[in-house]
């Protein structure tokens, strides 16, 4: 599931806060990419309900293809691996544990009204 532009609409909870979609329609353990503010945020609902928004670019490869990456953890941290070359990226944090020097950025994400929302400031 890919969330254009145009079905975004900012909450009128707060600056900065852009709703995604509604939390229901995020599958347990599988990514979603939005195109925000002109930045691709990859979004994941973990099985614990837990939410989790980085940027969906893979730094290793430059493809714009995280939300479809394979969602696990390692330990008590919450990963996900990329598609393109299996480099595990925390959600917590957006730090490659496999590279400490690679890092993906990552977003407030929140829900409001059964919504989703992502705050990339």
């Amino acid at each position: 599931m890919t969330v254009l532009s145009e079905d975004l609409r900012v909450s009128r909870e707060g600056a900065g806060w852009t709703r995604i979609c509604a939390y229901t329609d995020l599958l347990p353990e599988r990514g979603v990419c939005a195109l925000v503010d002109g930045r691709q945020i990859a979004v994941f609902r973990t099985f614990d309900g837990s939410l989790y928004a980085v940027g969906n670019r893979d730094p290793f490869s430059g493809a714009f293809v995280l939300s479809r990456g394979i969602v696990g953890s390692r330990g008590d941290e919450p990963t996900v691996s990329s598609p393109m070359h299996k480099q595990v990226f925390s959600l917590v944090s957006g730090e490659c544990l496999d590279d400490p020097a690679v890092a993906v950025p990552t977003y407030g994400i929140r829900v409001a009204d059964d919504a989703v929302e992502v705050n990339v400031l």
